[in-house]
């Protein structure tokens, strides 16, 4: 019997006690066995170290220290990894069932992909159904453009690849996702996988939703670092949403509540 390839998961921590042990009871629950779980903390002071301390035993690495950030863990835990997958899970995210052994299947069968993503799920604070996230096929050439359409939760790539392109350029704050799936995509096929891996959660402090307008200007960044112009579809996106700035917020609002209303009428259906 031909062994699974190990998978190295990295989670970046700081202060997400709140969400830190449903992020790793969803990987360390998952079907797929050979699996490194790797955990970085940035120095947090709420309850996230007694956690990790629980859980000891079951992850190959765990730090508790003070770093530079989001992107700065991110790259620690890549540096221990192992893994011939690899994938990060922020502390507020989780992962659905099977998904690893899902995207371990997908890979093995389709030696040509160097990234998968599949869908994900949008929930609160609470761990309650909100809506799904716009997930859809990009590449090389729509990345470039500003399609992006990737959840980074559901998202998997082969790790030769990494220490071919990385790492996380540490001088982004919101786009470090988009600058590595550009760089991939540059490299190698992506591929999208219409199953849902994993769940994006939304609450008051996630970046997604305090600090969303700085995504797009590093966007920007690696259009024009790459040798990009002003006259560009990404450029004349950039414009538009700085135009609708103020209202972009409502607009996701928007969409989870017409997406749960229907749902909602669906299940009226049914019943």
């Amino acid at each position: 019997m031909v062994e699974k390839p190990l998978v190295s998961i990295v989670t970046p921590s700081f202060n997400q006690g709140r969400f830190l042990e449903a992020t790793i009871q969803s990987v360390l629950d998952q079907d797929y066995a050979n699996v490194e779980y790797i955990v970085v903390d940035g120095g947090s002071t709420d309850n996230s170290v007694d956690i990790l301390k629980k859980y000891s035993d079951r992850l190959a690495h765990w730090i508790s220290v003070p770093d530079a950030g989001q992107t700065d863990a991110i790259n620690k835990g890549f540096s221990l990894a192992n893994g011939e997958i690899l994938a990060w899970l922020n502390s507020d995210d989780v992962y659905r069932p099977g998904a690893i052994s899902e995207a371990v299947d997908h890979l093995q069968n389709h030696p040509n992909k160097g990234m998968i993503y599949g869908d994900a799920d949008f929930i609160d604070e609470d761990g309650k159904w909100l809506g799904k996230f716009p997930a859809a096929n990009t590449n090389y050439r729509k990345l470039r453009r500003g399609y992006v359409h990737i959840p980074q939760q559901s998202t998997f790539f082969r790790s030769h690849l990494w220490k071919r392109v990385g790492p996380l350029d540490p001088s982004f704050y919101f786009a470090m996702d988009y600058d590595l799936w550009v760089r991939l995509a540059a490299v190698s096929e992506i591929g999208y996988v219409k199953r849902t891996w994993a769940a994006f959660r939304l609450h008051g402090e996630a970046k997604s939703m305090a600090s969303a307008d700085r995504c797009w200007p590093e966007m920007i960044r690696v259009h024009r670092r790459l040798g990009g112009n002003k006259f560009s579809v990404i450029y004349l996106k950039y414009l538009i949403r700085r135009i609708l700035e103020p209202v972009l917020p409502y607009r996701l609002h928007a969409r989870l509540w017409l997406q749960r209303w229907a749902m909602g009428r669906e299940v009226g259906r049914v019943r």
